[in-house]
């Protein structure tokens, strides 16, 4: 028997209304999050699910019953959040060009990700730094990390999701995880 999601997902191929909305409620919430630790701005966390429902619900016909429709999902969203990252930086790259943020690298630039006083107590101190150490990696390690320790996914569902050989996503994890300890050593 098929897993729930490729029922779903077949169902939703006909038309029907119900399943898909079925595949939004399973999802939404993780592919917020993912979004979310990957942007670090709760908009653009937003625009990217919907992006992604939008692109699964358009290309559902392609969806291969063979794979996880986990790891379909999450490709899709993976990649839209990594188009962002990389349309951010060449803006920012821009600007940086005119001279107007003299002083500023990319990172200042960020757009703030409206935390309250309540979220700020929920976060420790020592899990700001985490996550404000991964939002600083390159994009390719970036989206990596994120998968693999706040996803919790395996290096093959990475593999699998990013499309990559598994050597190398092993090797991005362990530079990742370089990056992360030189950025943190200081501040730890």
């Amino acid at each position: 028997m098929k897993p729930l999601e490729t029922r779903l997902a077949r169902l939703a191929l006909r038309g029907d209304q119900r399943a898909f909305a079925e595949i939004v409620d399973m999802y939404k919430d993780k592919l917020y999050h993912l979004a979310y630790r990957m942007t670090g701005n709760r908009q653009e966390a937003e625009d990217v699910v919907q992006e992604t429902f939008l692109r699964v619900y358009k290309n559902l016909d392609r969806y291969d019953e063979n794979q996880k429709f986990s790891t379909w999902i999450y490709r899709i969203a993976t990649n839209l959040c990594i188009d962002r990252l990389r349309k951010r930086k060449a803006i920012y790259s821009l600007d940086a060009e005119s001279n107007e943020h003299e002083g500023l690298d990319g990172y200042a630039m960020l757009p703030s990700d409206d935390r309250t006083p309540e979220s700020e107590l929920l976060l420790s101190e020592t899990q700001r730094l985490i996550h404000g150490a991964i939002a600083t990696l390159p994009v390719k390690y970036k989206s990596i990390m994120i998968l693999r320790y706040l996803q919790d996914m395996s290096l093959q569902e990475i593999s699998d999701v990013l499309e990559m050989p598994v050597t190398t996503v092993k090797t991005r994890v362990h530079r990742g995880r370089e990056f992360l300890r030189k950025k943190l050593e200081h501040k730890l």
